[in-house]
């Protein structure tokens, strides 16, 4: 599937060929120093505003954790399941002490603990009890535990028989979210040996391509007790409950092999995808409020520039003053987008847009034109009905400049391939001209006669 693509593809990425020269612990420091460094200069970006910051503060969170878990060195392992498949005792026994809570009742964990596991604790291995998935009104609880096990470089999703439904779902579900996972079938104390055999078999085919068929392991937390039956001198049968160790020999040990031959390495890429995650929503962010302030920037243009053309009696000179309000327009957007122009250069780009506005509208130009002659020998009402007509034209114009030029700075000072002549033609289609021409009229109308009141 293409997570899996992906992954193997980071995994290939991060993890090249190694050699001699080149053991695998110095290699997974590499990795780990590369990552940290990407994190401290994502953490550190002065070019994030801090609208941005503030509105992502849980994801920079995060990200500042990850950067202190692989400076410790930790790997950071998820319990995951559905209630009552015993996620907690199986993290108990894992670590062979009591670190997490185990109840009777449904819901026991209520919120994400972690303890460092005993017999790796200088290897960092880490473990993470999350709450039951699926529990009535547990909707939060779930939704918490998803986002542990996004930030944990591994899962290990605890069933207790067959998949249910919703269990595989929620097992599509985080191998979406590009981590290794392993699948352990808890209570395998319940099936002879036989039966285990089977359903161990049955589990590996329901998730092919979720999780390798080596990594599904069967285990017994919290194996039922034994009734054992003696027979004292006299012959008298005795019968007591004998209580019987954990049985996740075979998980711990896998557990172990992935922390030593490759822990840093799965701490390093999630940390590294999840802060390319986090750096596309950073940019999404930055690119809507540079839309957002460049958009209310183009309508303050537009009503200097519509108002401008509309109030002044020279004709045609009022061509030549809109044509600096549209320079200065560009180069303040220049500034919004962080690639300043100067003047000479916004005129420079001003001149191209209005070339090839005018080939393209070049009926709307005379008409302009004739607008501007026509105001300078009207009188009364005719002027400021022309006036209010010329000047909608003036911010039509403005609108179709600012769009252009803006559309010139998203893309990093460049027209793209297609060049210049295409891209005008595109923002032309994409206006409707006769709202803009309405609301321009309007606008102008009011302020041309709010100040002959």
């Amino acid at each position: 599937m293409a997570s899996d693509q992906l992954w193997r593809r980071l995994y290939d990425w991060i993890t090249p060929a190694r050699t001699v020269a080149s053991p695998a612990p110095r290699r997974q420091a590499s990795d780990s120093t590369r990552v940290a460094d990407s994190l401290r200069n994502l953490l550190d970006d002065p070019t994030i505003p801090a609208s941005v910051r503030s509105e992502l503060a849980t994801d920079f969170g995060r990200i500042e954790s990850m950067l202190h878990k692989l400076e410790r060195g930790e790997l950071h392992v998820a319990v995951f399941g559905r209630v009552s498949t015993g996620k907690s005792a199986l993290g108990n026994a894992l670590l062979g002490r009591e670190a997490f809570s185990v109840g009777v009742l449904h819901g026991t964990t209520i919120d994400a603990e972690h303890a460092m596991l005993d017999e790796a604790k200088h290897g960092g291995l880490v473990l993470i009890d999350t709450p039951g998935i699926n529990e009535l009104d547990g909707e939060a609880r779930e939704r918490l535990a998803f986002e542990v096990a996004e930030v944990s470089d591994l899962v290990i999703f605890v069933g207790d028989g067959d998949l249910t439904r919703e269990e595989l779902d929620a097992l599509k579900t985080l191998a979406a979210t590009q981590r290794p996972l392993l699948l352990a079938l808890n209570k395998a104390d319940r099936y002879g040996a036989d039966e285990l055999a089977d359903l161990l078999t049955h589990l590996r085919l329901r998730v092919t391509g979720l999780v390798r068929a080596e990594d599904v392991l069967a285990v017994a937390a919290h194996p039922a007790a034994l009734r054992v039956v003696e027979i004292d001198a006299r012959g008298h049968e005795q019968s007591h409950e004998q209580t019987r160790p954990p049985d996740v020999a075979a998980l711990r040990e896998r557990l172990l092999a992935i922390a030593a031959r490759e822990g840093k390495t799965l701490s390093a890429i999630n940390a590294g995808l999840y802060a390319g995650r986090l750096t596309d929503q950073v940019s999404a962010r930055i690119a809507q409020t540079r839309q957002a302030v460049a958009a209310k920037l183009i309508h303050n243009y537009c009503i200097a520039k519509g108002v401008a053309v509309a109030l002044n009696p020279i004709p045609v000179a009022d061509l030549l003053a809109a044509a600096g309000l549209d320079a200065a327009m560009v180069v303040q957007l220049s500034r919004v987008y962080g690639l300043p122009l100067t003047r000479a250069e916004s005129g420079r780009l001003v001149a191209v847009i209005s070339a090839q506005l005018a080939a393209l509208m070049g009926a709307i130009w005379g008409m302009q034109l004739v607008a501007s002659a026509l105001k300078g020998v009207s009188a009364g009402l005719s002027v400021v009905v022309t006036a209010a007509a010329q000047g909608a034209l003036g911010w039509y114009a403005t609108v179709l400049i600012g769009r252009a030029a803006e559309r010139y700075l998203v893309a990093g000072k460049s027209w793209g391939e297609a060049g210049a002549k295409r891209a005008v033609a595109e923002i032309v289609a994409s206006l409707d001209r006769d709202s803009i021409l309405r609301e321009a009229r309007e606008e102008i109308l009011k302020r041309l006669k709010s100040q002959r009141a």
